[in-house]
């Protein structure tokens, strides 16, 4: 392989769409990724609305931890970090003020990621269980309500995975 083609220059990169390091025109700090902000109890649903986003815009790499930071002396560090602090600010952005507040100082966003999932991802299942009441509401309100947490309460139990296939018996 030439070296040209191992270091691609950033003109070439930006018209590469399938780099996680391209950032679109549109992709601004001030952008909101989600409807709703994240407020502690509402984890699940949030986490799973800002994963959809950023895989749209081909970032999720960079939280979920399948995309390291270079080396700060490859050239396309500084790439990463653009990118990385736009995730950071989109993340911050989505979150509320208290949240955020505790999680401003750090320097990546796979970083912010973990530590917002480690805090709030222990999902309360009896919560979800203890609001199944139809009360008053429409038998499509209900079972509208009555699905979303059903779909909550299936995320908490996710199936175990493993890398190296030692758990693919098990799961079939």
């Amino acid at each position: 392989m030439s070296e040209s083609a191992a270091n691609p220059k950033p003109t070439e990169m930006a018209t590469d769409i399938s780099n996680p390091f391209v950032l679109h025109p549109s992709d601004q700090p001030g952008n909101i990724l989600v409807s709703k902000t994240l407020q502690g109890d509402n984890y699940s649903t949030w986490s799973r609305a800002m994963r959809i986003s950023l895989s749209a815009k081909n970032k999720l790499g960079l939280i979920d931890g399948t995309i390291d930071p270079p080396a700060e002396t490859n050239k396309q560090f500084a790439l990463w970090q653009r990118c990385n602090n736009m995730v950071l600010v989109w993340i911050l952005n989505s979150v509320h003020e208290d949240i955020a507040n505790s999680v401003y100082y750090y320097t990546s966003a796979a970083d912010v990621w973990a530590d917002l999932r480690d805090r709030f991802s222990q999902g309360n299942d009896s919560c979800v269980i203890v609001e199944h009441r139809q009360e008053q509401k429409s038998i499509s309100v209900y079972y509208t309500k009555l699905k979303a947490l059903w779909d909550e309460l299936t995320s908490y139990h996710e199936p175990p995975t493993c890398t190296y296939g030692g758990l693919k018996k098990i799961n079939e």
